[in-house]
């Protein structure tokens, strides 16, 4: 008999900044309990980057914009899937940006990049843009 996967965590929050702590908390409460010394502070800082990202860039401003986010294990990695709404003419593909010192921002998918085991930036079938991340549940080496 085939192993029965598990449900993945699914939630949408509004596209303000008072959404990031939410999700963060979310997500890291929906970790197994086993798992939570070792990845909540690294899953945290990818939702908040991606969280952020998706409020900032990828919503038009509206109020019922929402910012979707999706956790499941797979793989051996915790994967997490933060989907913004913007129209795909209004998108802008992610991308990982080596900003200069004193820049105050543009940091963030550099930090997507360092922790995450892979991520990738998907179109969504209908409207906006998916970032997937994610990270091993065992420490390699």
């Amino acid at each position: 008999m085939p192993e029965i996967p598990v449900v993945p965590a699914h939630w949408r929050f509004p596209a303000h900044p008072v959404s990031v702590p939410r999700a963060r908390r979310a997500v890291a409460d929906a970790l197994p309990q086993d798992l939570r010394p070792r990845l909540t502070d690294e899953l945290g800082l990818l939702t908040s980057e991606l969280v952020t990202n998706a409020i900032r860039h990828g919503t038009g401003n509206r109020d019922d914009d929402l910012v979707e986010l999706v956790l499941w294990p797979a793989d051996g990695h915790y994967w997490l899937a933060v989907s913004d709404p913007a129209a795909h003419e209004d998108a802008r593909t992610p991308a990982v940006a080596h900003p200069d010192a004193g820049c105050e921002s543009g940091r963030g998918l550099v930090l997507v990049d360092h922790l995450a085991a892979a991520w990738t930036v998907r179109p969504r079938p209908v409207r906006g843009t998916s970032v997937i991340a994610g990270l091993p549940l065992h420490p390699s080496g």
